[in-house]
């Protein structure tokens, strides 16, 4: 399972565990399912920068994508999809590490927004 989610309290209500940094939104989502294999990807792109920014294999200006899970073959999975849609991939690590490419962080859009348009 792919977990593009953002917790934004002001929207989504506030979760204690997520607020005292206990835990981070996608280790939260696979405690709920602990039949899947959850990989945090994509939740930090804007859905206009995913289609604008792809790119074949070996380009220069490729971007990479980061995915944080603890199944290996989940990760392997997720990584070739996004080699597929246009994407290197950044393994972040397990899924405990998924924060750092959450919302307030420098991670969270901002390596996907400076200097984008669409391609000619």
């Amino acid at each position: 399972m792919i977990d593009t989610n953002n917790y934004y309290p002001q929207r989504d209500g506030h979760v204690a565990e997520l607020d005292d940094e206990s835990t981070t939104v996608s280790e939260l989502l696979q405690a709920h399912l602990p039949e899947s294999h959850v990989v945090k990807a994509f939740n930090n792109i804007y859905f206009e920068h995913l289609l604008g920014l792809a790119r074949p294999s070996g380009s220069e200006d490729r971007s990479a994508l980061a995915i944080a899970g603890d199944d290996e073959g989940a990760k392997k999975t997720v990584a070739d999809l996004l080699d597929d849609l246009g994407y290197d991939t950044v393994d972040a690590g397990p899924l405990a590490e998924g924060w750092r490419y959450q919302r307030d962080t420098a991670a969270y859009g901002t390596p996907y927004t400076e200097g984008w348009g669409p391609r000619t």
